[in-house]
């Protein structure tokens, strides 16, 4: 169900539900004492972020949100108290809001921290016959409706639409996203946001000698198909940033077959691609002062007659060759393609996003992902942008020692590392085919991309983890400072 989110300065009267937000301190302060405050304390309400207690009153619901302490209250706190807002009123039809103002927040960062965490808690996706029993399609956001406040909420919605067409690819089973319907769907995307897209078929992708992506293909009896996508602002482009998205559709594991628990969740493994060209889907609305390319290889990982084989050699676009020891490692070989074609363009800076190691899963846990590459500078802003849009990521090194661990006899490197740092020696892969001097950051979003519970604002399926990353990044974005400066 979509919900439609608009300003008013007071609570429009035939609304199913009133909430507001209340702070520690507001609950504490003497001057703010009222027959709802002494209630609510007598309930047990604390005030704690996330904290929602419903109190009826007249033809109306009262619903008062807590958001923790004033002082600690930032833009990652005030989106959980809004998904827990959400998920406490999902029968009622209507809610007019009052969160954003109470906080200290820029009011626009405040706007969409509401937004997103009501639509994104409120997400809902699948095949069922039975109708949902969520209800919520209309939110009103009380305060100013100034111009800049309907601009904030303008872009609060592009946002939250981006994360929700992220979400549904990620969601959609392997069999019904195939390459082709994967490219079908970002053109139409493409079309009506007035992106300039490019698809290559696989005859294209032949000519282009993107031998990672044939190799990986090869098994599979849906061809490839590789996009690359175009955001260009107004004015002259302060600088240009290359976004790489890694577009497995389904991975079965190639020869190397996954076990069947392994492989229940790889309709996501193309969670980069689908943050690429989500992130990509907003630009137009939020229009960043930089130009955003965005290349998505789009295959499936399959068992067919030809599948390579543990020890064929692949040819990436750069000219180098790769060993394949193991045909479930498979994303850092399209990867390696889309890298050296990016690379190609020269842009100022480059990030790639993968759902590419099992290691950094157990290294980071579930909800963060790791964070590689080269240039101090740009490494920054990426993680600025995750502090900002709560894409959480942790910087993790890429020790040069390490790169005799895929050492290959007949190849210029090999598919694979050794027993461990599986997460490290797959980022220093993909580094070979960084152009030379380009400032680059890899995100293994293998632990984030998905979820298997729900929690905050994020739903049980596809997290949409990266678009508000990246949307951030491209927002705030400037040529990065040169390592040898």
């Amino acid at each position: 169900m979509t919900i439609s989110f608009s300003l008013g300065r007071k609570s429009p009267a035939n609304m199913r539900v009133a909430a507001f937000g209340v702070t520690e301190e507001g609950l504490q302060d003497p001057a703010c004492r009222t027959d709802l405050t002494i209630d609510l304390e007598t309930l047990g309400f604390t005030a704690k972020v996330g904290q929602v207690q419903l109190l009826p009153q007249d033809k109306q619901i009262v619903a008062a949100v807590g958001l923790g302490s004033s002082e600690k209250l930032d833009a990652s706190e005030l989106r959980s108290a809004a998904a827990a807002l959400a998920r406490a009123i999902t029968k009622h039809k209507s809610v007019s809001c009052d969160l954003a103002h109470v906080s200290n927040l820029p009011i626009g960062n405040a706007i969409r921290a509401v937004v997103e965490g009501i639509g994104l808690a409120s997400y809902e996706f699948g095949y069922k016959s039975k109708k949902s029993e969520m209800q919520l399609n209309k939110v009103v956001l009380v305060g100013s409706t100034s111009a800049s406040n309907r601009k904030a909420l303008d872009e609060a919605t592009a946002v939250l639409d981006a994360v929700i067409f992220a979400r549904d690819l990620v969601n959609e089973p392997g069999g019904s996203l195939t390459p082709a319907k994967f490219a079908n769907k970002v053109s139409r995307m493409a079309k009506e946001k007035g992106l300039t897209i490019k698809v290559m078929d696989e005859a294209a992708i032949k000519r282009a000698r993107l031998g990672g992506v044939l190799g990986v293909n090869r098994g599979s009896t849906h061809p490839p198909r590789f996009v690359e996508l175009t955001y260009t602002p107004k004015g002259k482009a302060k600088g240009t940033l290359a976004f790489v998205g890694k577009g497995i559709t389904f991975d079965a594991g190639g020869l190397s077959i996954k076990p069947a628990q392994g492989m229940m969740d790889m309709k996501m493994d193309m969670g980069g691609a689908a943050a690429v060209v989500a992130a990509m889907s907003a630009l137009p609305v939020l229009a960043p002062k930089c130009k955003v390319k965005g290349y998505v290889p789009m295959t499936d990982n399959m068992l067919g007659g030809d599948a390579t084989r543990p020890g064929d050699v692949l040819k990436i676009r750069n000219g180098k060759t790769i060993e394949v020891l193991n045909t479930d490692a498979e994303g850092r070989l399209i990867l390696a393609d889309a890298l050296s074609l990016a690379s190609e363009a020269k842009p100022d800076a480059m990030i790639d996003l993968a759902t590419l190691t099992g290691a950094c899963m157990v290294a980071l846990g579930p909800d963060i992902a790791g964070l590689m590459g080269y240039n101090d500078d740009f490494l920054k802003q990426v993680e600025r942008a995750s502090e900002i849009s709560g894409d959480r990521v942790w910087h993790l090194p890429l020790p040069s020692d390490y790169r005799s661990m895929y050492e290959s006899s007949v190849a210029d490197m090999q598919n694979i590392g050794g027993s461990y740092g599986g997460t490290l020696t797959a980022g220093l892969i993909l580094s070979e085919f960084v152009g030379e001097g380009i400032p680059w950051a890899h995100l293994d979003i293998a632990g984030p991309a998905f979820s298997n519970s729900s929690e905050r604002e994020r739903t049980k399926g596809g997290t949409g983890f990266g678009v508000r990353l990246l949307i951030d990044l491209a927002e705030n974005f400037r040529k990065p400072e040169s390592d040898e400066n």
